[in-house]
């Protein structure tokens, strides 16, 4: 960045070649016997129309695969042509035989993080996950359902709670760096010497943090949407538990808030303290020149060349002029004591 996230464009060209990653991934589930098996893409209808609920996993890569499979589970061509062309943006749309939802997933990057689209179709018998490469918190949820589905699923509803558990772990890791970041930066201003460059980088983090909160703000919208909104495709016994993360990404919110107030008072404080500094050293100045400018106007005087000048003849006249000058110097210190200037 300095922008935090890279913006990812999907291209509606052909199809290019595929690797390992990119191949359709479709599971099977039975959701009363607690089994799962893994399906070719060709094997998907005969599947649905046994009873199984499938989760369909496509690579965006593949623009004529995705548009084949999509098509042929009756999602409409502008839903298709909107998760292939537009850039990440979490939103919801709802359609009579399908929800359309997209999410934008983190990935770190350093102290930085790109944003990965992942489209998601919620049909009547399966769950369709469209997104380019590799996806951070798919790939979590992909290797950590498996138990949950033992233990707790009771419908296909579960795979999108899946979904959202892993998406919300993703923003609440996100979350955390900026916060060690802040934190960092705080400890790094309350040293004695402090770099140029700790304002670039309080720049970033603050930009990161504005960024960050306007990728979980619709993330909260949809999820809000999806736990309170009946729905055919996501069953009333797990909203509840889409409703709990809610208020999960509003603890998410909060935090980033306060880190940038803390980043916002941390570079205030800082700034207070070189300006107190600079006080202080302009006072140091400031009492030094209130010594030596009568000393310079009594060298001035007796410098001059006059003729008469009575003491120049005098026997102490140099004694008498370092006893004045000692007399106005201890005065001046005495009253710039006083006054708390020294």
């Amino acid at each position: 960045m300095h922008q935090s996230a890279h913006h990812e464009t999907r291209t509606n060209g052909s199809a290019k070649t595929l690797d390992a990653t990119a191949k359709p991934h479709v599971i099977a589930f039975d959701f009363g016997a607690k089994a799962e098996r893994q399906l070719t893409l060709d094997e998907a209808n005969v599947a649905m129309q046994g009873g199984a609920f499938l989760w369909i996993d496509l690579d965006a890569n593949d623009a004529e695969l995705v548009r084949s499979t999509l098509s042929g589970l009756g999602v409409e061509e502008p839903s298709i042509d909107d998760a292939l062309t537009h850039e990440p943006t979490t939103s919801v749309s709802r359609y009579d035989h399908y929800i359309h939802f997209v999410l934008s997933g983190c990935r770190q990057r350093g102290t930085h993080f790109d944003l990965e689209r992942v489209d998601s179709f919620v049909l009547a018998r399966c769950l369709v996950t469209l997104h380019t490469g590799p996806v951070a918190f798919l790939s979590a949820m992909r290797r950590d359902y498996h138990s949950d589905f033992l233990r707790f699923a009771e419908t296909p509803s579960f795979l999108i709670y899946e979904i959202w558990d892993h998406l919300v772990e993703d923003y609440l890791a996100v979350q955390k760096k900026m916060e060690e970041r802040v934190e960092e930066l705080q400890s790094e201003l309350r040293t004695d010497a402090v770099a140029d460059a700790v304002f670039a980088r309080i720049s970033d983090l603050g930009a990161d943090l504005l960024h960050f909160r306007k990728v979980v703000l619709p993330a909260r919208a949809v999820l809000t949407d999806l736990s309170t909104r009946r729905s055919i495709f996501i069953s009333e016994v797990t909203q509840p538990f889409l409703a709990n993360m809610v208020g999960k990404l509003e603890h998410v919110l909060q935090d980033v808030l306060v880190d940038r107030d803390i980043l916002s008072e941390s570079l205030n404080l800082y700034m207070s303290i070189v300006s107190h500094r600079t006080n202080e050293t302009m006072k140091r100045l400031t009492s030094v020149s209130i010594v030596f400018l009568p000393l310079t106007f009594i060298c001035g005087i007796y410098g001059m060349n006059f003729e008469e000048l009575p003491e120049l003849h005098w026997r102490n006249g140099y004694v008498f002029f370092w006893a004045l000058i000692c007399v106005t110097v201890f005065s001046l210190l005495l009253m710039l004591r006083k006054a708390k200037l020294l």
